[in-house]
């Protein structure tokens, strides 16, 4: 959705020989480059700047007189599918925020109906008004260890490439194939040697994360600690601050981001929903809290644009400067980083724009091919009393590999909220083989109930965790009657609801009306006695068998630390 106008043109409109498309009088821009703030004009021809820091006339004027102009935010990593809406409605959701630029990686959707959901991402990017760049699954399923409805191959990945919002691989989760030589993650690896491969590889160090690097792997967001962060930056990468809904590693990198390292650090959100962007923000609220902290803003503003764009070799953005994209965030000041305008390639981030744009047909419907499961699917067998359980750490997709001792009664393990260990299962629910597994996970609170999901990392299975085995049968039987989604169910009752029928990742409504299903969801898990903040996310993200230490898919407990399934 750009209109680039021809060489002489811009040329004749940045000496002013001829008047801008639009001109934005009076401002003053923050340059990334040098931290100065200069006054002046920015001039705009089409989709591209022309002129800065002189005065211009335009055909179109708009006064900015006392605010900041600083270079469009870009997400660095991010997967849309956990904003559990569609493209156009995050587009819709977050653009005003000053979001212009966001670096998506589809392996939700694609792990869910494969290509078909790469392409339906690539064909939502041709109609947004932020550019949407769509990165090639790297890795789908994430491991041999889970079911998934679809794999994609490196046959399958050259098909995909070509598209205008192609950059290269996204973030390559099997890390250990790569330090191991695996030969499929080879396969995919020389497929995009030379191109942009995104990283992931939590709590690697030493010679493995040297030879992980040594792959052509230049970023990564899955640092945890300024420790980790700058092992990772000395090597070569570009590290990614996240803070998402779940992981949150903002304040534990933000010391290490200053004006020296801010070149080669950028800022992701990777997993974020729409209720904690309209409770807190986007990157908006990561630039507002790191300058709370401390942090130069000259460094945060660079890791929100010009680092993220170098990092991605996005050379035509970064900076308000001639020669390159208009994407423009209009702030009342720094400090407080509050949109007041934003200008995507030249166009107003508006209402009107939004309604200008194209539709795209939706995929995945009836994605959820699940068993009928009953009570006594939930029980948890076993001859011995030393039992594995995934402990929770809140505010991290890392957790804790626990042993617990946990009676044995009438063949099964119960949940025993007094210690906070409830029942956690993966069905799967792709049609392929009916698995179902049960383990322990503590960190929940629950004391009644059960809450359950489709949002599954990364093979999205469905995932429940719950006291009552009635009310667990409830909820994940519930979710194929929605197409999938979220439920929180008690007493054989459901109290609230998601409905995400698209891949059973994505809602058809619009972002405020998930925002507002988000709070009722909340508050009846709540009502459980659940104490996370965000409990959907949270335990989504304990089915994925590549985040350290200890998970569940529907193949059984995941040692991530040894790589293998527990007997």
């Amino acid at each position: 959705m750009t209109n680039r106008q021809p060489i002489e043109t811009r040329i004749a409109m940045g000496r002013g020989d001829l008047d801008a498309d639009l001109v934005l009088k009076g401002g003053r821009v923050f340059d990334l480059v040098t931290g100065d703030m200069i006054s002046g004009d920015v001039a705009i021809s089409g989709d591209m700047i022309v002129g800065v820091g002189e005065t211009y006339s335009g055909t179109r004027e708009v006064d900015v007189s006392g605010r900041v102009l600083v270079p469009g935010f870009i997400d660095t990593h991010l997967h849309i599918e956990s904003s559990l809406i569609t493209p156009l409605e995050f587009d819709r959701c977050v653009t005003p925020r000053g979001i212009t630029t966001a670096i998506c990686d589809p392996h939700e959707i694609a792990n869910v109906i494969g290509t078909e959901g790469v392409r339906y991402f690539q064909r939502a990017s041709e109609h947004t008004l932020m550019d949407i760049r769509v990165q090639l699954s790297s890795c789908v399923p994430s491991t041999e260890m889970e079911t998934s409805g679809a794999r994609l191959g490196a046959n399958d990945l050259a098909a995909l490439r070509g598209h205008p919002s192609g950059i290269g691989l996204a973030e390559f989760m099997n890390y250990t194939g790569v330090i191991h030589c695996d030969p499929v993650a080879m396969e995919k690896i020389r497929l995009f040697e030379g191109a942009h491969i995104d990283g992931h590889c939590p709590l690697l160090t030493g010679r493995d994360l040297n030879a992980y690097v040594a792959a052509g792997i230049r970023t990564e967001h899955e640092a945890t600690s300024a420790a980790e962060a700058k092992e990772k930056l000395q090597k070569g990468m570009r590290v990614l601050i996240r803070e998402g809904s779940v992981s949150k590693d903002l304040e534990a990198l933000q010391p290490l981001l200053t004006e020296r390292t801010s070149p080669y650090m950028c800022l992701c959100t990777d997993d974020r929903n729409p209720l904690d962007i309209a409770e807190y923000g986007h990157l908006d609220y990561m630039i507002r809290r790191l300058i709370a902290l401390g942090t130069a803003p000259l460094a945060a503003y660079r890791a929100a644009s010009l680092s993220a764009a170098e990092a991605f070799g996005l050379k035509d953005r970064g900076l308000i400067a001639p020669g390159l994209r208009a994407d423009i965030v209009v702030l009342d000041d720094l400090e407080s980083c509050r949109a007041q305008m934003v200008f995507c390639a030249g166009q107003l981030a508006d209402d009107t724009a939004f309604e200008r744009r194209g539709a795209v047909a939706v995929v995945g419907r009836k994605s959820v091919n699940a068993p009928r499961v009953v009570t006594s699917d939930f029980r948890t067998t076993g001859n011995r009393e030393q039992t594995d359980v995934i402990g929770i750490l809140e505010g991290k997709i890392l957790t804790e590999h626990l042993v617990e001792t946990i009676e044995i009664s009438d063949g099964d393990k119960r949940p025993d909220p007094s210690r906070d260990l409830v029942r956690i299962a993966v069905v799967e629910r792709h049609g392929k083989n009916g698995n179902i597994a049960t383990g322990f996970v503590r960190g929940f609170g629950m004391q009644a109930g059960a809450i359950a999901s489709t949002v599954c990392h990364d093979h999205h299975n469905i995932a429940c965790v719950g006291v009552d085995y009635g009310d667990m049968a409830v909820a994940s039987n519930h979710l194929s009657s929605l197409e999938g989604g979220f439920v929180v169910v008690r007493d054989g009752k459901v109290l609230a609801e998601l409905a995400l029928p698209v891949a059973g990742l994505m809602s058809l409504e619009p972002f405020e009306a998930v925002r507002d299903q988000l709070v009722k969801l909340r508050n009846a898990a709540a009502s459980l006695g659940v104490a996370l903040e965000e409990p959907f996310l949270q335990l989504a993200f304990l089915a994925l068998p590549v985040i350290p230490a200890l998970k569940i898919t529907d193949r059984g407990m995941v040692d991530v630390t040894k790589f293998e399934i527990i007997a």
